[in-house]
Order: C-alpha cells, then structure tokens, then sequence
C-alpha cells in the first residue's frame, strides 16, 4: 500500500512542477541548466524585439539653417531672400543692409520677444565686423548676450545652440559674392 500511495504521490508531483526526463541528472533539475535546452524569445532580453524609428527632428526644436548663399539662406527647406532675423517662433525678413545698419531700432525685435531669447547671435557678412557699442549695451541692459561673428561661423553657432534647445535668436546678414576664386582674363 505505502508503494501505491508513492507512485501516486509521485505522478501527481509530476504535473506540478517536478521535471521528470530522460536525460541523465537530478530528477527536479531545471531546463536552463542543460546546455541542450534553447532559449525562447521571450526567455532573455537579448531576444527580445526591438523597434527601432528613424532619427526625425523634435516637434518645437526650433529652425535649422541648411545653407546659406550671397542671395540669402535655405532654412529648414524654406528659402529667405536676403537677411533675416530667425526667431523662436517664425522667420522673418530683417531691414537691414550691412553691419551699420543693425541699430537700436533694428534689434528691437529681439528684445520684445516672450519668452526672452538667452543669445542673439549676429551673422555681419563675410567678416565680424564691429556692431555699435550702444546697440550692444541696450542689449546687455535687457539681459541678452550676445555673439557676432561672419556669417558662416553665425549659422554654425546658431545651429548648435538650437541642438542644445538653448532660447536663440539670430540676425544674418548674407555674405556677399566672393572674388576671391574668380580667374583674372588677361
């Protein structure tokens, strides 16, 4: 009887949870530790699927300069004849001509801004060019740095002060046409 009443015991164990194979080794070993056994995709991490998106722009990082040429500037693929103020929120066309334009009335838009820019980066041409003291101190008196550099590094600068999600605004004055790779006919 007490044969009987172990066989019993033992099939009822069997199918709850004790491993009964024919493999050699201890009767309650578990699948994992035999090399034989294979994994299931959802036994590790390592096979677990995975989704993977395409890097796309984040909604609200702002506007990215792609190009610029003596005609004006390619930014975030909308095309800007001659120079602008990008700010926070739009593009915009700017009224002024070269560095000696950029006066007091001319970066009043900067200032006005909600919420206030942290930079104001000045792209003056082919070259930095000196901007007027008073323009730049009306801009310290309203808690704005400010950065002028030619135009090139201005778009450099302007870019990676975006990609940062820094508050930045820019004022770009296209370069004019260079001669300097022309050929001379003689």
């Amino acid at each position: 009887m007490a044969t009987a009443v172990c066989a019993r015991l033992l099939l009822q164990r069997s199918t709850h949870g004790f491993l009964f194979s024919s493999r050699a080794g201890p009767a309650l070993s578990s699948p994992f530790l035999s090399r034989a056994h294979r994994l299931d995709p959802g036994d590790d991490e390592m096979y677990q699927r995975t989704s993977v998106s395409i890097m796309q722009k984040e909604p609200g990082s702002g506007a990215m300069i792609y190009s610029y040429s003596p005609r004006g500037f390619n930014i975030d693929g909308n095309k800007v004849l001659g120079p602008c103020a990008l700010l926070p929120p739009a593009i915009l066309q700017w009224n002024v001509g070269t560095h000696k334009d950029i006066t007091e009335e001319s970066v009043s838009l900067f200032h006005m801004l909600e919420p206030r820019i942290e930079i104001l980066v000045l792209g003056t041409g082919s070259r930095t060019e000196r901007i007027d003291p008073s323009v730049l101190a009306l801009l310290k008196r309203k808690g704005i740095a400010v950065e002028v550099q030619d135009t090139a590094n201005a778009c450099a600068t302007f870019n990676f002060l975006i990609s940062e999600r820094r508050v930045v605004a820019a004022g770009l004055i296209p370069p004019p046409v260079s001669t300097a790779l022309s050929l001379k006919q003689e």
